[in-house]
């Protein structure tokens, strides 16, 4: 190397000349590259400003190792000491070579002493060799918001930030910066989203196309055209000014503000359909469910924008008086004033009043027209008519009395108003009917029309100048006798139908009160000829006449929380000494103890490590509120610790005062050890010591201790209340709370540990136990110090010695595919073995397991002993009972979650005569339970735990290692009762490489929507501000991103947890899964539901095996029948398990999957997956526990559609929302036939998809509808499961649907106020009629009121309920009545 740089190759100008926004005498810029012929550059300015102000030469500058501490590396700078991935400027360079892109250039300047970089990306066109050039990408130090981000102490840096910039202008769409150094990672979901979003608002989102070359192309294009069109509107003439002043006779010119909306969806809704929704809408809706108030200068300002949009102020004065916002007042207006008096921006195109029959029945028909002609709703004229035989004159009494809120239809109703004396003179009385019309006849003339003797009609004079057009009174003769009882009046002429109601209820009113017994027509007449101006002026309320109008007859009314209520506080803990029940709990004690079964256990407990230590546990315990409790398995801690304190309180004559709570991670681990600690306490389960799981518990008001799992005692408080004060009152009979296994650090238990250390505070008497074998007690320490007083023991020992034995032991003993020792000596046999493990693989090897237990059973002998194997999970368990079934002498049982209590207890019990029991357990055996006759334990060093997949947003269970604090629990049930053996079925370098030492929180491991959630249940406004006293808090902006997803997806409204929100935060997963799982078991798909979420969480069962491509998408195709992706699959899945259940042999089984291009193997797994979640929804009560997918009897109401293609697609769609594309269709072309013009379908590359964050995308060609030219029932969207980027953007996993589909499940409904139609999630236009967008508005939300009912009543079953049949015949029919 030479000692000074040499100076520059070729004319460094040139490459500054490429980018003509820098400047050539600009010395503070400086371009790097890596691009092949590219000239060197020489030392930067920098450098010669360093040596200018006396900094010295640079190597003078650099110290000697000798002399001073050595450099940092760049990957220290960047990364930190610890990093060991990969850099921005590598992934960047590394994103570019994907793309086929030029390999990136960096500019360089220097401001102030600090350092600014930018990036130059290139293309090069293979075939014409034409290189494409974009501007700079660099922050703007000028940004007076993130500018100073760009700035930073060093060139490197600065290049680093530049890059990682880039990555996110070209990658947002991706979760990549859980690849980059630590520093960056912040910035992905921080002040880069900021400033994308910012963009996206003012419209700038091609900045951050995943192609910036393509969306530069377009953006050049689409500025040309709009160029066009700026030249082109600047000759038009200035539009009319009636265009935007809708009213009761306005018609808003449309037509110049609709070319956006062209060619978008149009959604229509069928007549009996409509009428249908609008009355579940009348009587279920909830107006302003949480009693909110506008304040009156946000009502004035609403109310002066809703009637400039064409309404009555009289009607949005009312509304405003019930609804929270605006955009609930314009709901309401358009549920509940009538179709001829809304604006006609409301209306759909070419509506037109006036009422159409066609029933067949011309007389019913003519009938109906009359009556309903008097502003009463037509299904109401129908109705009467039913009730009255199609007597008209009945009818017509009947409706009267409706309108003025009488019960029936007869006069005597109206026989109260008279005197007695009138009462028996009625019938005497002269014809006072014919009397009254020759007196009209006189005094009107020509304006009054005797229609036959029993109706006549009369003109009346308004003097009104805004009322165009006759008004005419029409008045029927009653029943009864008149002038006692009200003649049957209405009103005719061209107002609006419930004004003209309103105008015939105040003029009844009037008679009812004043005319009785007078000439009743003519001083009605009289009456409205001076009241009808102002009773059109001020109609009043139009819940006035919603009972025979055509407008909801809905009651303002508060929707309750629904969350459970609050119940009363338990009774606190009273420390008094000697009270009559502690002496008599005492004496039972005692006698106790002098029993020879009691005597025995006495015994048996003593020879646990833990005895030993019985005093120093009771006396930290009483001197401390926090006391920690390490040990290791085996030691007794579980069993003995509890049983300290309460003996201790016994004898100091406290018992009453006990109430000693112990969580549990899992169930079987609560029920073991409540029947182990009984067994010792010589009482039974229930008494004394209980248990309390989901769904089962046993205690009485004896029960001192109490065994729980985690969740359960999490719900219990989350039920007390927002406040510490509430959880505090909650425990206030409990003395001391003991949380088990907290090394595990479950979302659970950290949540728990929060709420716990605010009620520490409050309750100086309560005692907390946090206990583990493999705890780090300073951190638990540091964390409550501040708090409460901290203690700390820790039990040594250990019952019994275990011996372990790894992989390359294991083959030796068991010969497992090794070699034959007699024949291999010394390195060759050495060799042999790293070949025979080579074979075994990291993966789960059956046989080997097979083997293992073979040669343990025989090393045993005649010898008792039971053997546990630990698995990662059910499928794992399955797999390996099948191989086991091959040795003879075993009682195979299998343990997991998924079992219900009384078959995970079997594993307790002795075999049978002769036979070994051998367990097959997942992690749930690693902790708190113990198998009395565990001699061995083979661990295969697996386990699956909840992560998170940023290419796909899944938050899945997946296998991975488990750590060695897990294994050493694991190796600890063998030791139990006698000396004991661990099997590591991996190697030692696996053990010291793979496995950490400790999990990672899981409030680390994934995203934080279900926590927040969870948190959310319990009332806490500030979710950001309880988290951050987590014991490892969370980012604030992981939290508020979090939130937005929750209001998306329609878990959150506003501040409050909506009825889905709160049954999401009871079901452990994913929540697009979780939501998927919800509404199956609403719409009766559970079974199709759970499969779809499996295969989500697994992958597709479908191979694509390299040269038979075409065949297997084939196949797939065949099962789609055009239905999607995930269609296909569950398809698939559902042919596979009937085939199993019928009892199919296994090779029959594996040629059906072979010729059908499936995966055995994944089919198993989505089977395994589809248990967890159904153990899910029993947990989280969605379900009866006794349910079974094998049980013919749930099918009636859980799964009467899971063969509706249509109605699952909707329900996908709903749970992927936002993740969803717009179809946009080409122009349809037309081919001559002879009976006529046939449509021609499109060719698939001529449709186009497009989504809201990346613009255009593209199917991928894995999918069945990569070649799809049509989709199945009016599908206008799709939704994806995951989004790729290379060369373009690509989605996957789809699964087409329609506009009702979208309306219902996916995104809020917004009205377009100039008459266009409805925008859907702020992107996605629909050409409709605006009170389409407003019933299933509040058709979603009524559906969200069903949820909330389940969990006031969780017993309760989904599958019926005329809500969740509309919708579904909405989304099956698309909206149409047939």
């Amino acid at each position: 190397m030479p000692k000074n740089p040499h100076p520059p190759r070729g004319d460094g100008k040139k490459k500054l000349a490429a980018n003509s926004n820098f400047k050539e005498d600009d010395a503070s810029y400086i371009v790097f590259s890596n691009a092949k012929g590219d000239p060197k550059k020489a030392k930067s300015s920098n450098t010669q400003q360093n040596a200018a102000s006396g900094k010295g030469k640079a190597k003078e500058a650099t110290p000697s190792t000798e002399d001073g501490p050595k450099k940092p590396t760049v990957r220290e700078v960047i990364g930190g000491a610890s990093w060991t991935g990969k850099l921005p400027v590598n992934l960047l360079s590394e994103h570019c070579q994907k793309q086929k892109w030029d390999k990136p250039e960096y500019t360089m300047r220097n401001i102030r002493g600090q350092f600014s970089s930018g990036v130059i990306l290139k293309n090069t066109n293979p075939k014409t060799k034409e290189m494409t050039t974009l501007p700079v990408i660099l922050l703007p130090p000028d940004d007076k918001k993130h500018g100073q981000l760009a700035l930073q102490p060093s060139a490197v840096e600065a290049r680093h930030f530049a890059a990682v910039y880039t990555l996110f202008r070209v990658c947002s769409m991706k979760n990549i910066h859980m690849m980059l150094p630590p520093n960056y990672r912040d910035l992905w979901k921080g002040p880069f989203k900021e400033m994308k979003d910012e963009a996206v608002a003012n419209g700038n989102a091609w900045m951050y196309d995943a192609d910036p070359f393509q969306a530069r192309k377009e953006r050049d294009e689409a500025v040309r055209l709009k160029a066009q069109a700026r030249e082109s509107s600047e000759k038009r003439t200035t539009p009319d000014s009636t265009e935007r002043t809708p009213g009761v006779n306005g018609e808003s010119n449309r037509a110049k503000h609709v070319k956006p909306w062209t060619g978008v969806p149009k959604v229509e809704m069928g007549k009996r359909v409509r009428a249908e929704v609008q009355h579940l809408v009348s009587r279920d809706a909830v107006w302003n469910a949480h009693n909110h108030r506008m304040t009156p200068t946000e009502s004035k300002r609403v109310v002066d924008e809703i009637v400039n949009l064409g309404f009555r102020r009289a009607h949005v004065d009312e509304a405003a008086e019930i609804c929270k916002d605006r955009e609930e007042v314009l709901h309401w207006l358009l549920v509940h004033i009538p179709e001829d008096d809304l604006p006609a921006w409301c209306l759909p195109e070419g509506y037109s009043t006036g009422i159409t029959m066609a029933s067949g029945n011309l007389r019913r028909d003519g009938i109906v027209t009359r009556l309903a002609a008097a502003g009463y709703a037509v299904e109401v004229c129908e109705e009467a008519l039913d009730l009255h035989e199609d007597n008209e004159s009945k009818a017509a009494t009947y409706l009267q009395d409706l309108l003025l809120g009488l019960k029936d239809g007869t006069y005597d109703s109206n026989l109260n108003t008279c005197t007695p004396l009138e009462q028996d003179t009625i019938l005497d009385e002269p014809d006072v009917w014919a009397e009254e019309q020759e007196v009209l006849v006189s005094i009107y003339g020509d304006k009054v029309t005797l229609t036959s003797s029993e109706i006549c009609r009369i003109k009346l004079d308004t003097n009104n100048q805004n009322i165009t057009g006759l008004i005419e009174l029409q008045v029927r003769r009653p029943s009864g006798p008149y002038p006692y009882v009200l003649p049957i009046i209405s009103i005719h002429g061209k107002l609006p139908t419930y004004i003209r109601l309103s105008i015939t209820k105040q003029a009844l009113k009037h008679a009812q009160s004043a005319l009785l017994g007078q000439q009743i027509i003519f001083n009605i007449v009289d009456w409205l000829e001076n009241e009808i101006s102002n009773i059109i002026d001020r109609p009043g309320r139009l819940r006035d006449v919603a009972a025979v109008s055509s407008l909801p007859d809905s009651e303002y009314r508060v929707r309750e929380s629904t969350t459970t209520g609050k119940q009363l506080p338990p009774k606190p803990v009273t420390w008094v000494k000697g009270s009559e029940k502690s002496k008599r709990i005492l004496a039972e004690w005692d006698n106790r103890q002098t029993t020879s079964r009691q005597q025995k256990m006495l015994k048996a407990r003593e020879s646990l490590p833990a005895w030993a230590l019985q005093n120093d546990i009771v006396n930290v315990i009483n001197n401390n509120q926090v006391i920690i409790i390490s040990g290791e398995t085996g030691s007794g801690k579980s069993t003995q610790s509890v049983q300290f304190i309460l003996d201790s309180l016994i004898k100091r004559e406290l018992g009453d005062c006990a109430n000693i709570i112990c969580t549990q991670p899992r169930r079987i681990s609560a029920i073991g050890l409540a029947d182990r600690v009984a067994d010792e306490r010589c009482s039974t389960v229930g008494q004394e010591i209980g248990y309390a799981i989901r769904g089962e518990s046993k205690r009485s008001h004896e029960t001192k201790i109490m065994f729980v799992t985690t969740g359960v005692l999490l719900r219990q408080l989350q039920t007390s209340g927002a406040g510490t004060d509430d959880v505090a009152a909650s425990l206030a009979n409990v003395s001391h709370v003991v949380i088990d296994e907290v090394h595990e650090r479950s979302l659970d238990v950290d949540f728990l540990l929060v709420l716990l250390r605010d009620v520490l505070r409050k309750r100086r008497d309560l005692r907390l136990i946090l206990m583990s074998a493999t705890l780090d007690a300073n951190i638990y320490e540091k964390y409550f110090i501040k708090s409460a007083t901290v203690g700390k023991v820790e039990i040594p020992g250990r019952t019994h010695l275990v011996t372990d034995y790894y992989l390359d032991d294991i083959v030796r003993m068991t010969m497992f595919d090794g070699p034959n020792d007699e024949e291999q000596e010394g390195i060759d046999t050495q060799l042999d073995i790293s070949g025979a493990l080579r074979r075994v693989g990291m993966r789960i090897n059956y046989d080997l397991i097979a083997d293992v237990v073979r040669h343990i059973d025989q090393e045993l002998g005649a010898a008792a002993g039971g053997i546990l194997i630990f698995l990662p999970g059910t499928m794992e368990i399955n797999r390996t009972l099948q191989a086991l079934r091959s040795i003879p002498n075993l009682h195979a049982l299998p343990l997991h979650a998924s079992l219900l209590p009384g078959e995970q207890r079997r594993v307790f019990s002795s075999p049978p005569a002769g036979k070994r029991k051998v367990v097959a357990a997942t992690n749930v055996a690693e902790t708190s339970i113990t198998i009395e006759d565990i001699v061995a334990v083979i661990d295969t060093g697996r386990v699956k735990e909840t992560s998170f997949d940023p290419v796909t947003n899944m938050v899945k269970l997946q296998e991975t290692w488990a750590s060695r604090a897990a294994c050493k629990q694991r190796r600890g049930r063998a030791g139990r009762v006698r000396a004991g053996k661990c099997y590591k079925l991996y190697t030692r370098n696996a053990e010291t490489s793979h496995m950490v030492e400790r999990p990672d929180p899981e409030i680390k491991r994934v995203p934080l929507e279900q926590l927040c959630l969870s948190v959310k249940a319990m009332g806490i406004q500030d979710i950001a501000a309880f988290l951050a006293g987590a014991l490892t808090p969370p980012d604030e902006l992981a939290v508020e991103g979090s939130l937005k997803i929750l209001t998306s997806m329609g878990a959150i409204d506003g501040d409050q947890l909506t009825g889905l929100g709160h049954h999401l935060a009871m079901i452990p997963a994913d929540l697009r899964c979780g939501k998927l799982l919800i509404y199956g078991a609403i719409f009766g798909s559970l079974e199709a539901c759970l499969t779809i979420a499996a295969i989500l969480t697994v992958r597709s069962p479908f191979l694509s095996p390299q040269g038979k491509r075409d065949a297997a998408n084939a196949v797939r195709t065949s099962f789609s029948k055009g239905q999607g992706d995930l269609i296909a699959d569950l398809r698939a899945y559902e042919q596979w398990s009937d085939l199993r259940s019928k009892g199919s042999f296994r090779c029959e089984l594996r040629q059906w999957c072979d010729e059908n291009f499936l995966s055995p193997q994944t089919l198993q797994d989505i089977s395994s997956n589809r248990s967890q979640y159904l153990s899910s929804l029993k947990d989280a009560a969605f379900l009866p526990l006794n349910y079974s997918s094998t049980n013919n009897s749930f099918y009636g109401s859980y799964n009467r559609h899971n063969g509706n293609g249509t109605l699952l697609r909707a329900l996908i769609a709903g749970s992927f929302h936002p993740q969803i594309a717009r179809i946009q269709f080409p122009e349809t072309k037309y081919l001559a036939s002879v009976s006529g013009t046939v449509a021609q379908d499109p060719e698939a590359r001529q449709i186009k998809y497009f989504t809201r964050d990346s613009g255009r995308v593209f199917i991928h060609p894995s999918s069945t509808l990569f070649s799809a030219q049509t989709y199945p029932n009016n599908s206008a969207f799709v939704s994806y499961f995951s989004k790729i980027a290379t060369s373009k953007v690509f989605v996957r996993d789809l699964t087409p649907f329609n506009a009702y589909s979208l309306l219902l499940f996916c995104g809020g409904v917004q009205l377009d106020t100039m008459g266009r139609g409805l925008l859907v999630d702020g992107w996605v236009r629909l050409r409709g009629w605006a009170r389409i967008g407003v019933l299933v508005s509040r058709l979603r939300m009524m559906l969200d009121e069903v949820l909330a009912r389940k969990l006031e009543d969780p017993g309760s079953e989904f599958g019926g309920g005329e809500i969740v049949d509309v919708v579904r015949r909405l989304v099956e029919l698309d909206g149409m009545d047939r």
